[in-house]
């Protein structure tokens, strides 16, 4: 099976990365070479959309870790959105520190990154 990658920007400085199908040894590449191309960018929020992911292994985690440890470096986040069942377990089997949060509708992802901006700005 194959890795399809969608890259959005939904907001200023945010990229939304879709996941389609495995993220394992044999597709890692393909998702990494994205990346590269997202995080040399001004983002400052990455949203992986695992909506459509199917399947993860480590090879693919440390991807989304290692995105994580550079939006951290420069004071940003990166958060997930939609995992389905069999990813959520295996996110929660390992139980990283840190990782940002896990949304489970677009809608919640909007309303804490609305909320997110009104702290920031001061806005009501």
């Amino acid at each position: 099976m194959t890795l399809k990658v969608t890259i959005a920007e939904s907001r200023s400085l945010t990229k939304t990365i879709g996941l389609e199908g495995r993220l394992d040894n044999a597709t890692v590449d393909v998702l990494d070479k994205e990346l590269d191309t997202v995080l040399a960018s001004a983002v400052k929020v990455v949203v992986f959309d695992l909506g459509k992911l199917d399947y993860i292994t480590s090879a693919g985690l440390r991807s989304i870790f290692g995105a994580q440890k550079v939006m951290t470096a420069r004071a940003g986040k990166v958060m997930l959105l939609n995992p389905q069942p069999q990813v959520q377990k295996v996110l929660d089997i390992v139980k990283v520190p840190g990782l940002g949060s896990i949304f489970r509708s677009i809608q919640e992802l909007d309303a804490y990154l609305d909320e997110m901006q009104k702290k920031v700005t001061g806005g009501e």
